[in-house]
């Protein structure tokens, strides 16, 4: 971009040199070239008074750390608080995150092979990246690791969530799995085992022993990060 261009985001866009235009930066040279506030920026559409929608976008941004993570787990109420976001607007971004998440899912799906624990935080990302209640997925498997399908069990609070067997196994047999993964996230970014974890990983794994089932990881999901059950020799 050109030498004015934070003196530019409180003019209107139009006034702006062509060459510094998100819309026609995009065109000429592809979206790459395109800061996060220049992207939000073009989804916004359009500022307020004095504010151009690239400066409206800036100061969501601030407001988030600059942290697209934080973006993503805001909802049309949160949105529209910011000067010059109504609902429109809200949902524009809302929804733009959300094929973000199922782009990145989908490039997950296909014949995906569980290798090791780094495989499962990858394939669950869509489901529990931005989420702030507690949430408990199980994984089916082949017997050779091939995913069958993920499906949610469960949806709590911030502290937790309840988990019924019956339905986990119900899932498996349906499925025909062989094997089973065990996820559930830490709203509050905690990557340990409490031993609630614990005790209901050890219950599973016995009911899975009784249908030849086998629980072969329990993964704990945080935004930064993971804990796994096998990789710290919990349980199995």
């Amino acid at each position: 971009m050109s030498s004015n261009v934070s003196y530019q985001s409180s003019l209107n866009i139009k006034n702006w040199p062509e060459e510094d235009r998100p819309r026609e930066k995009l065109l000429s040279k592809g979206p790459s070239i395109l800061t996060n506030a220049e992207l939000l920026g073009i989804l916004l559409g359009s500022g307020y008074q004095a504010q151009s929608a690239v400066g409206l976008a800036k100061n969501i941004l601030t407001l988030v750390n600059n942290d697209l993570h934080q973006l993503a787990q805001l909802s049309v109420n949160d949105l529209i608080k910011f000067k010059g976001v109504g609902h429109a607007k809200a949902i524009n971004i809302i929804s733009a995150l959300e094929l973000g998440r199922r782009r990145d899912e989908f490039k997950l799906k296909s014949n995906k092979i569980i290798t090791c624990s780094k495989d499962i935080y990858e394939f669950m990302r869509a489901e529990m990246m931005d989420i702030q209640h507690e949430e408990f997925w199980i994984i089916l498997l082949k017997r050779n690791n091939e995913v069958i399908a993920k499906k949610q069990i469960s949806k709590g609070g911030i502290s937790g969530t309840l988990v019924d067997p019956k339905i986990v196994f119900k899932h498996a047999l349906d499925g025909h799995a062989s094997s089973l993964i065990l996820i559930h996230n830490h709203p509050s970014g905690n990557m340990s085992a409490s031993q609630a974890d614990i005790n209901l990983t050890k219950k599973l794994k016995k009911a899975g022993d009784l249908l030849d089932i086998s629980i072969i990881d329990h993964i704990i999901y945080t935004h930064a990060g993971y804990y796994s059950f096998v990789d710290h020799s919990l349980v199995f």
